[in-house]
C-alpha cells in the first residue's frame, strides 16, 4: 500500500482527469475522507442494504476494479465543497489520513468500522478497500493503472 500511496506526490493541479468530473483537489479530499473514518475518526453510516452486503463483500474480494463514474451513496451527484485551500494541503491531509488508518489498527487489530458502501470492514478488508479505491481515483488521474 506505501507504494500505491506515494503516487499521490505525481499529482499536479493541472492533472487532467482520464474521466469524471472531480478536480485533483477533489479526488484527494475524497480518498482521504475514507481514510479517516477507517482511521475512526469519521463515523458514517452505511448505505448498502443489509441484504446487498454479501454481493458488495464478494465484489471487494475480487480482482474486478471499481466501476468509471460510480456515484456514491454517501457523496452523491454533485462535488463536495473543497475544504483545504490548496492541492498541497489536501496531499498533507491524505498521508496524515493514511498514517491514522494505520496507527488505528496497530492499536485496534481486532476492530471492524463501519465503510458507507460494504458495512463493517475489519483491518484486512479495510486494506483491501483502500487498495480499490485508490487504484481506481489514480487511474481517474493516470497515477497508476486501473
Amino acid at each position: 500500500m506505501d507504494e500505491l500511496i506515494a503516487n499521490v506526490d505525481k499529482l499536479t493541479e493541472n492533472t487532467p482527469a482520464v474521466w469524471g468530473k472531480m478536480t485533483p483537489q477533489h479526488m484527494v479530499e475524497h480518498v482521504a475522507v475514507t481514510l479517516w473514518i477507517s482511521a475512526g475518526k469519521i463515523p458514517i453510516k452505511c448505505y448498502t442494504p443489509a441484504e446487498k452486503i454479501p454481493f458488495m463483500l464478494r465484489f471487494l474480494d475480487s480482482d474486478k476494479p471499481m466501476p468509471r463514474n460510480f456515484v456514491s451513496p454517501a457523496v452523491g451527484e454533485n462535488l463536495l465543497p473543497l475544504r483545504y485551500g490548496s492541492l498541497e494541503e489536501a496531499i498533507q491531509n491524505f498521508k496524515a489520513g493514511y498514517e491514522a488508518f494505520k496507527a488505528y489498527f496497530e492499536t485496534n487489530p481486532e476492530a471492524t468500522l463501519t465503510n458507507p458502501a460494504y458495512g463493517e470492514l475489519n483491518y484486512a478488508q479495510w486494506q483491501k478497500f483502500h487498495k480499490k479505491h485508490i487504484t481506481h481515483h489514480f487511474a481517474q488521474f493516470g497515477l497508476v493503472e486501473g
